[in-house]
């Protein structure tokens, strides 16, 4: 199913502002050699993850699920002069690609990469979160939402991304298991009364959510 069409994505494209170099680059290396590069966010997602960061201006950024470094670099961009983005990556060799690029864009000193099963991981990081993306295994994204919340500041968002899964959370049958888990979790989320939200239909949908005030 093609859920945006292509020449929207591509009208979209050319009316963003263009990634730095270095980023770029990460870019086009990521799509030309990596046999996952459809799991990398696209330009124009991660110029929006750039903006994002830059009007909240955070101090502790975490990422789940780091791939290539691409959009850790993207978020990194807005942090507040002494922030950290702390990103958690499962495969071994995605994370060491990671820390290349990170250190090819001049941000080794801001990001931290953590490589390991993030479900552990995000436990033992003490810090309180003022921006999280979530971009990992689908069938744990509940897992991710409910234990990042707890450490979400009050004024805090979350990011989840491929929350329209190919556009599979549209059958009326789904029976991919990823696409299920994230059905699941469209719906988990749209149930909780301490959050409220919004789905974006950029690439493969982003969902952004905020702590309820008062």
């Amino acid at each position: 199913m093609q859920w945006i069409e292509k020449i929207a994505e591509d009208y979209a494209e050319r009316f963003t502002t263009k990634l730095d170099d270095s980023l770029q680059k990460i870019y086009d290396d990521t799509l030309a050699n990596h046999e996952h590069a459809h799991m990398m966010s696209s330009d124009v997602q991660g110029k929006f993850l750039e903006f994002i960061s830059k009007l909240l201006q955070p101090k502790y950024i975490l990422e789940i699920g780091t791939f290539t470094g691409f959009s850790a670099i993207c978020l990194a961009k807005g942090l507040q002069e002494n922030g950290e983005l702390h990103t958690i990556e499962l495969r071994e060799d995605d994370a060491n690609t990671a820390w290349k690029n990170i250190s090819l864009a001049g941000m080794h000193s801001k990001i931290h990469l953590h490589a390991g099963d993030a479900r552990e991981i995000v436990k033992a990081l003490n810090y309180n979160w003022d921006l999280v993306f979530i971009d990992a295994d689908k069938t744990s994204y509940i897992t991710y939402y409910e234990e990042v919340l707890k450490r979400l500041n009050s004024r805090g968002w979350i990011l989840a991304d491929n929350v329209l899964f190919h556009g599979q959370v549209f059958d009326e049958k789904i029976d991919n298991k990823s696409a299920i888990a994230i059905a699941q979790f469209n719906d988990h989320v749209l149930k909780d009364k301490r959050t409220e939200q919004v789905l974006l239909t950029i690439r493969d949908g982003l969902l952004l959510i905020k702590k309820k005030q008062g």
